[in-house]
C-alpha cells in the first residue's frame, strides 16, 4: 500500500488548514495516472471536483485532518507551523495502513521535516519519504493534493454563504483585504475564521488602532 498526503490553506488568511491522506494499492497508480489525476493547482475547479470522485473510487482509504484557525495562530506566533503541518501528517499517516508513504514538503529543508514527521509517529513501520513539489512528482500525493483541496474549498464555501463574497481568502486577494478590514471597522476585531497572527490581519488592526 502506498499513502500520499498534501495539504491545502497554508498560505490563507481566511479558514483552516486542510491536510488529506490518500491510500491506493500499487495496481491503482497507473489507473490514477489515466484519469490524469495531477496537482490540483494545476487542475480549474470543475475538473478538481471529477476528479475527486475518481481519487475517492480508487483509494482503499482516505483520511483527512482539520487544523483550525487557533491551532494556526498558536503556533504562527510561536513560529513553528511547519511543527503543526507535521503533526497533523503524521496523525494521518498514523490513520492509514501503508508500507510507502510520500509527502509534500512545507520545510525548505524536506529531510528535516521528514524527521520532524517522525517524532510525532513513534512505532510506526511505513517508509517515509519527503520532498518538494511531491503533489506534483506523485500522483498519489497529486489524488491527496485533490481531496485536501476541493474539502478546503468547501471550507470557504460555508463562510461565503453565511457572511457574503470574501474574495479567495488569500492575502494577495484585494476583496478578501478588503472585507476584513471592512469587518475589523464595524466590528473592532478580526472575524473569527480569519488568521489573527497573519501579518494583514496585524496590519489591518495596527492601523485601526493607532
Amino acid at each position: 500500500m502506498i499513502c500520499g498526503i498534501d495539504e491545502a490553506g497554508r498560505g490563507s488568511l481566511l479558514g483552516p488548514i486542510i491536510v488529506a491522506g490518500v491510500c491506493v494499492t500499487k495496481k491503482s497508480i497507473s489507473e490514477m495516472v489515466e484519469k490524469g489525476i495531477k496537482d490540483s493547482k494545476l487542475l480549474s475547479p470543475k475538473k478538481r471536483q471529477v476528479l475527486f470522485g475518481h481519487v475517492i473510487n480508487v483509494a482503499e482509504s482516505i483520511c483527512v485532518c482539520r487544523i483550525n484557525i487557533e491551532d494556526i495562530d498558536f503556533h504562527v506566533f510561536r513560529n513553528n507551523l511547519n511543527l503543526l503541518e507535521a503533526e497533523a501528517m503524521a496523525i494521518t499517516i498514523r490513520n492509514m495502513k501503508s508500507d510507502k508513504t510520500y509527502v509534500d514538503s512545507c520545510d525548505v529543508n524536506p529531510s528535516r521535516y521528514q524527521r520532524t514527521i517522525k517524532t510525532f509517529l513513534k512505532q510506526n513501520n511505513t517508509k517515509l519519504f519527503s520532498m518538494h513539489h511531491a503533489d506534483r512528482l506523485n500522483v498519489v500525493v497529486s489524488g491527496a493534493s485533490i481531496i485536501a483541496k476541493v474539502i478546503r474549498d468547501s471550507e470557504l464555501s460555508k463562510i461565503r454563504i453565511k457572511y457574503g463574497d470574501v474574495g479567495s481568502g488569500y492575502p494577495s486577494d484585494k476583496k478578501t483585504i478588503k472585507f476584513v478590514k471592512e469587518w475589523f471597522r464595524q466590528k473592532n476585531q478580526i472575524p473569527a475564521f480569519a488568521r489573527k497572527s497573519w501579518k494583514p490581519a496585524q496590519m489591518i488592526v495596527s492601523c485601526n488602532t493607532l
